[in-house]
């Protein structure tokens, strides 16, 4: 089990205080909607928590998955036309190129890159050949030395990485990667908005 992506909040304390609706909107929804569309689209929503993100998606086409069960219980109960699943021994129970997007969202700085190795085989297997993941996480910065001294002091986050790191991350494991966008966040975040895409086998 993941279970460095755990927090130890409650899920309702970590929803309300840390993925509040405004500010899910303004740092989350407002990017990823700028650049995707996803009607008649599947989606795993890996890392869900409590659910913050589904709104985005058709309660069809969308699973939110987590390791952290309780969370899982809290987004079904604030979301039940949407569907959620605990992630279970590092496993994802989707069938071979099921899924058009993987959006992961502040959840990779959570986990360890050995551990990340091991999902990258799961996700090209269950990406479509066009499918796309798209990753939002916070990001240390040279230029940007305050941001980057706040976030590993205040972030729970063990696995804060910069921008080559994360690209490496994927790159390693077969996958191209596009940086869409660099912003701030509450002025002392720094982040890295990029997609990745399973490279085409010849």
């Amino acid at each position: 089990m993941v279970k460095s992506i755990t927090i130890s909040v409650s899920p309702q304390l970590y929803h309300w205080f840390v993925r509040p609706k405004w500010f899910t909107k303004k740092y989350i929804h407002d990017h990823v909607q700028s650049y995707f569309r996803f009607e008649g689209r599947s989606v795993l929503d890996f890392g869900s928590g409590t659910g913050a993100n589904c709104s985005m998606f058709h309660p069809s086409y969308y699973v939110g998955m987590d390791p952290d069960a309780g969370r899982i219980k809290y987004a079904q109960r604030l979301y039940p036309h949407h569907q959620f699943k605990t992630l279970e021994n590092n496993n994802i129970p989707f069938p071979h190129e099921s899924v058009d997007y993987i959006l992961i969202i502040a959840v990779l700085h959570h986990i360890s890159s050995e551990e990340i190795s091991r999902y990258m085989k799961e996700f090209q297997r269950i990406l479509k050949p066009n499918g796309t993941i798209i990753v939002m996480e916070p990001c240390l910065c040279k230029s940007k030395p305050l941001c980057s001294r706040f976030m590993k002091w205040y972030d729970k986050g063990e696995y804060i990485r910069d921008e080559v790191q994360y690209m490496r991350l994927f790159q390693d494991h077969d996958y191209d990667c596009t940086v869409l966008k660099r912003f701030r966040k509450c002025f002392l975040y720094h982040e890295l908005f990029f997609s990745a895409k399973p490279k085409l086998q010849n």
